[in-house]
Formats: C-alpha cells, structure tokens, sequence
C-alpha cells in the first residue's frame, strides 16, 4: 500500500510539474494583459530549419490573434465577406466548430478583416466584429448565446478602419471600445449596462486599472486617454492625445500608478503618472511610435514596434537602447524572460530582453506575407498568423 501511494504522490507531483509549466492564453495579451505569460519549460534553442511545424491552416483574411483555453485555440478571419470565428484543436489544428456570418472585407489601405482577438472566460468566447458586431457564443458547442450590434441598435459610431477591440471581461461585464469611452454589457445575455456617447472612439482595447480605491478602465479614444470607473462608466479624467487619422491603437501599458501610451504616424510615445485627479507627462518623446501593436515592459525597459524596427526604451526616461530594424510593424510577448517575436515579413525570433543590445537567440522563417499579429506561446506551442489568415503551429514544448 505503501507503495502504491508512493508512486501515485509521484505520478500526482509530475503532473502538477508539468502543469505548472504550460499556461492558457485565453485573452488578448494574456491572462495579465501585459503580454507577458508565466509559462516555463519551452525549447528556446532550435536545429538551423527552425522548430518543428505540427500543422497549419487556412481561416481568412484579418489579424486576430490566438487564444488558447482547454486544448482549444480560437482565432477569426473573413472570406466572400464573411466573418468566421474558428475553435481549433490545439495539438492538430482540427476544426472542432466554426460560426460565420456576413461582415464585409472592409479593406482601406491594409486588407481587411477581423482585427480583435476572441476572449474566452466562464465557458463563453466573445468575439467583435468590424462592424461592431459582438458575439457570445458557447466556447465547447460555437452556439451562440447571444449576439448585438452595436452600431445598428446602440447608434454607435464605427470609426474609420473597423472596430478593432478586443473584449474584456471585467467582473460582471464585457466591454469594448466602443463610443466615445466604451460600452459594457452583462456577459450571460447581452444586455447594456452602460455606454458612452456615440461618437466614433479608437482601436484599442480597455486596460482595467486601480484609481483612489475604484477599479477603473484605461481607455484610448480617438483624441485622448479617458479613464472612466468600470461600474458605471463614468468619466474620471481626460488626458489629449491627439494622432493623425484619430489612430490610437496601441493598449496603454500599466505599471502602478503609471501608463505608458503610445501612436503611430510620427506622434511618439509618453509615460504618465495618474492619480483620481488626472494624469501628468513624465516624459514624451518620438523614440518609440506604436503605429498599432503594443510594447511589452519587462523588468524597467519597454519592448516594442517603432517604424524603424524593434526598439528597447528605459520606462522610467524613455531613453532609447537599441533598434534592430528588420522586424517592420511586427508584434511580441514575452514568455519565460524572452522575448517571443514576430517581424513583419515572417521571421520568428526569440531574443533575451537585454537593455545592453539587441540579443536574439533563436530566429526562422515561419511565413511568408505580412505579418502584423501578435504571435501566442501557449502549452509548448508557438501559433502565427498573416493577413491572408495562414497559421503555423510550432512545437517548442522541447519534447
């Protein structure tokens, strides 16, 4: 008997191991939204041809990205100007549902597409269209539970280029960037809890934050940083930031009491303190401009996408450490205190995040085509994606 135990306290301990090592990523950047994950254990070291492909699929135009819950990965592309939202078989890459509806291309000077990330959370995944469309579904069956259009029955604007945020569940709500500041809904049946005006808002998706005491949101708009209080949608201050084309589309980066924001089309990037009365510019400067994908801050220094390349800032000065510049409009996150990257043209790299200089690990071509999606370490398995909606699943499990 004593035996018996024994080896079943060792068979319970390796699995607890190797449990503890692989990490769902079930939301857009991450279960902490900061793009970083807690997983452990993956091969960062790969033969010259690059780690091993497990499979690949086709699932459309656009540029969400992965998220990765109970073996499943769910990701969205559009055909024939129609939407699907896909639920994959983590280890195969078999389509275990799909939901389409119609949604067109709706392509302005890039190709188009769904550009949110689906969120799983309490056996549901919520999806956002362009459109404005947001979808509950069954996270298991692909039913839909229930669906609104936000545009069409709220009289929310739809800004220039598409909704673009990704869903956040944050307690009792869903919310998106929506509105001038927002909109919440009750995620077990859609009904509005608040929303903000109607006017078009931006690309982001909101940051939950803790000001004086009340759990609040981060949320970029088209000309400002707007923190509103998570119940009620409240407006608690404004900050301007004002960017060519209303583009703001990178999430804002908490690290305390601070948020590092940034835009495109040669604004820059700044650091502010924020307090229950407002914000204050610790520094701003054009060292880092995030045209749409979102820095990562790990240990005191931001890694991120400028138009130059890849660049390294301190947080604390925003001083410049080092570009490397084939990497393009490419995307990030760390996982394991490495930095997992995707360059624009299809190059997968692994790199320690080292203020000094730029220190790349491991590197291969894993697509062709441009490639502006956030690549996902999730279980041992790297998935990325291009605007054609071709996805790799690589297997860096180091099995």
């Amino acid at each position: 008997m004593r035996n018996t135990l024994a080896v079943a306290m060792m068979a319970l301990a390796t699995t607890a191991a190797v449990g503890a090592s692989g990490v769902d990523w079930y939301r857009w950047r991450g279960p902490d939204l900061n793009g970083i994950s807690k997983e452990t254990g993956w091969n960062a070291q790969w033969p010259a041809e690059g780690p091993k492909q497990l499979w690949k699929a086709s699932v459309g135009t656009g540029f969400s990205s992965f998220s990765v819950s109970q073996g499943r990965v769910y990701t969205m592309g559009n055909a024939n100007n129609t939407d699907t939202i896909f639920c994959l078989e983590a280890g195969t890459g078999k389509v275990l549902w799909q939901h389409s509806y119609p949604c067109p291309l709706d392509a302005k000077n890039f190709e188009g597409g769904p550009c949110a990330t689906p969120t799983v959370a309490d056996g549901r995944v919520y999806t956002f269209s362009r459109k404005g469309e947001l979808f509950c579904l069954d996270a298991a069956k692909g039913s839909v539970i229930w669906s609104k259009n936000l545009n069409k029955e709220l009289g929310l604007e739809i800004p220039t280029w598409g909704c673009a945020s990704s869903a956040l569940v944050e307690g009792s709500m869903v919310v998106v960037n929506m509105g001038s500041a927002g909109v919440a809904l009750d995620p077990t049946s859609g009904k509005v809890v608040w929303v903000s005006a109607k006017a078009p808002g931006a690309y982001a998706t909101p940051v939950p934050l803790t000001i004086g005491g009340d759990r609040c949101l981060a949320i970029m708009s088209c000309q400002s940083l707007i923190a509103v209080k998570a119940a009620g949608g409240q407006q608690v201050w404004s900050y301007s930031w004002k960017t060519s084309y209303d583009v703001n589309a990178a999430d804002p980066v908490l690290d305390g009491d601070k948020l590092f924001i940034s835009s495109g089309y040669n604004h820059g990037g700044s650091v502010l303190k924020f307090t229950g009365q407002g914000a204050e510019k610790v520094w701003e400067n054009k060292n880092i401009r995030n045209h749409f994908n979102t820095c990562v801050l790990w240990q005191g220094h931001l890694y991120g996408p400028d138009d130059s390349g890849l660049r390294c800032l301190a947080f604390d000065t925003g001083d410049l450490k080092w570009t490397y510049g084939a990497f393009g409009k490419g995307s990030l996150m760390v996982a394991d205190g490495k930095l997992v990257a995707l360059s624009e043209k299809g190059e997968l790299i692994i790199a320690e995040p080292a203020p000094a200089e730029f220190k790349p690990i491991s590197r291969a071509k894993v697509l062709t085509g441009k490639c502006w999606t956030m690549p996902v370490l999730s279980n041992g398995h790297i998935y990325c994606r291009n605007a054609v909606g071709d996805v790799v699943c690589l297997d860096v499990s180091g099995k």
